[in-house]
Parts: C-alpha cells; sequence; structure tokens
C-alpha cells in the first residue's frame, strides 16, 4: 500500500508562490503516474495536473496551464506542484494521488492553500 503525504501549503499573496510536495512510501514509485487535484470550499474536486511515471509527459488543466508546473525526483520518490502567479480563486485544499495500470489509486490528506487578494 503506498503512503502519501502532501507539504508545502500555506498562505500567500495573490501573485506569490508556492511549491507543494507529495512524498510517496510504501510502493514502487515509478510504477505509477502523479496527479494533483484540489477541492475548494463548496466546490467539486477537481483535476490541476498530471506527470507520467517517468516524468515524460505532463498535462494541466487550463486553468493552471502556464502558471503550475508538476514534477517529480523518482530517487527521492517524491512528486513536486510549483504554482506561480497566484490567484485568489486558487485556493484549495490540495491532494496528490498516484494510479497505476491494474493497481489502486491512492490519496494523500491534503495540503491548505490561501490566497489573499
Amino acid at each position: 500500500q503506498v503512503q502519501l503525504v502532501e507539504s508545502g501549503g500555506g498562505l500567500v499573496q495573490a501573485g506569490g508562490s508556492l511549491r507543494l510536495s507529495c512524498a510517496a512510501s510504501g510502493g514502487t514509485f515509478s510504477n505509477y503516474g502523479m496527479d494533483w487535484y484540489r477541492q475548494a470550499p463548496g466546490k467539486e474536486r477537481e483535476f490541476v495536473a498530471f506527470i507520467n511515471w517517468s516524468g515524460s509527459s505532463t498535462y494541466y488543466a487550463d486553468s493552471v496551464k502556464g502558471r503550475f508546473t508538476i514534477s517529480r525526483d523518482n530517487a527521492k520518490t517524491t512528486a513536486y506542484l510549483q504554482m506561480n502567479s497566484l490567484k485568489p480563486e486558487d485556493t484549495a485544499i490540495y491532494y496528490c494521488k498516484c494510479s497505476g495500470l491494474g493497481l489502486p489509486d491512492y490519496w494523500g490528506q491534503g495540503t491548505q492553500v490561501t490566497v489573499s487578494s
């Protein structure tokens, strides 16, 4: 079973930056693609970004394209989400998820990101 722990959230002013980390343990990290999702108060959880097992392919929600960058370090079994030019509408709990072919999905507990105007 894979355990995921997010960190790096916090309070930042609009226009600022944060870097989220998702540390994985308990599985073979390179077997999994990694996703970031977010959930704002009163809204459904939404997809933010994906990176495949090798880091060669990435995908982004239109709302974050050009501002957020997903990456991973398989040697450190950690995925990252670099968030720049943050907006108040980016305020949410951010979750990482791992998914692999024929393998169950695992979610982290989330980290709060608050962007003040």
